[in-house]
């Protein structure tokens, strides 16, 4: 019999307990591997903190509140210089922007002075200003020449003539000639007496008036021409890059004296009903 009990038991074993885990075990490891997720909203919401003293005014702490995390905080624009703005720091490069802003605003002048003369003329109204290109010799072997001013007086009469009265009887051929030489239009000096001339100014025709801008047109020109090339010949001797704060400032002064230029000429366009 215990044999047969024996034998029995070896043909059916005890069955073993089973290695799948139970309902209540599997619960557990699943509350135990949940991870909780946040929205995207609250994952990437920055979050605050209050720079400064702490305030009891709630508009001045949502003022005060940056970002946390931040690599700097924001940049007052007030603080910042454009540019545009700066100074030019180099110690070459302003000398040489001012002997170059010298030489273009003599350019400028001697235009004006050329164009007033020229506007004179035009407008018909008689003035000493007439005159003022006129350089005389002081004798016959003198090399330098003065202006008339320094050897006579220049006078109007009738508001159609203008009367030169020399100070030296002797300069006055010298005076007669020198103005012949001068080649201005309309101007042909008559003898009065020893130490007088006089230059009656004929009125401006409508061809005077459009020859005057036209003269004033090609001077204009030549004004800018001069500009630029100063512009260029200063640029090219301190080799500033493009778009440098040099190279700005000297883009600037051309700018400038080329609109100046311009307002010359738009003046003299207008007095000669010029279009």
């Amino acid at each position: 019999m215990s044999l047969l009990l024996r034998h029995r038991l070896r043909l059916f074993p005890t069955p073993a307990t089973s290695r799948r885990p139970s309902l209540t075990a599997v619960a557990a490891a699943t509350t135990l591997q949940q991870r909780p997720y946040a929205s995207k909203k609250s994952k990437h919401k920055p979050q605050y903190h209050a720079q400064g003293n702490n305030s009891n005014n709630s508009a001045d702490a949502e003022k005060q509140l940056v970002p946390q995390g931040t690599k700097r905080a924001p940049i007052a624009t007030a603080s910042l210089t454009p540019g545009s703005r700066q100074a030019v720091a180099d110690p070459a490069a302003r000398e040489e922007l001012a002997r170059a802003e010298a030489r273009m605003a003599a350019g400028v002048e001697w235009l004006r002075r050329e164009v007033a003369q020229l506007e004179a003329r035009a407008s018909g109204r008689v003035t000493p200003r007439l005159l003022a290109p006129v350089r005389v010799a002081e004798d016959a072997t003198a090399a330098d020449k003065v202006r008339l001013e320094d050897l006579a007086t220049v006078g109007v009469r009738d508001g159609s003539s203008l009367i030169v009265t020399v100070f030296d009887p002797q300069n006055l051929k010298r005076v007669q000639d020198a103005l012949y030489e001068a080649k201005i239009q309309g101007v042909i000096p008559q003898r009065v007496d020893e130490r007088t001339l006089r230059i009656p100014i004929p009125k401006p025709t409508v061809e005077a008036r459009l020859a005057a801008y036209s003269t004033a047109s090609k001077l204009a020109e030549d004004a800018r021409v001069q500009i630029r090339r100063q512009h260029q010949a200063s640029v090219k001797k301190g080799k500033y890059a493009k778009h440098s704060i040099e190279h700005d400032e000297f883009q600037k002064l051309q700018a400038r004296y080329i609109a100046e230029v311009d307002t010359v000429l738009a003046q003299i366009r207008k007095s000669t009903g010029a279009r």
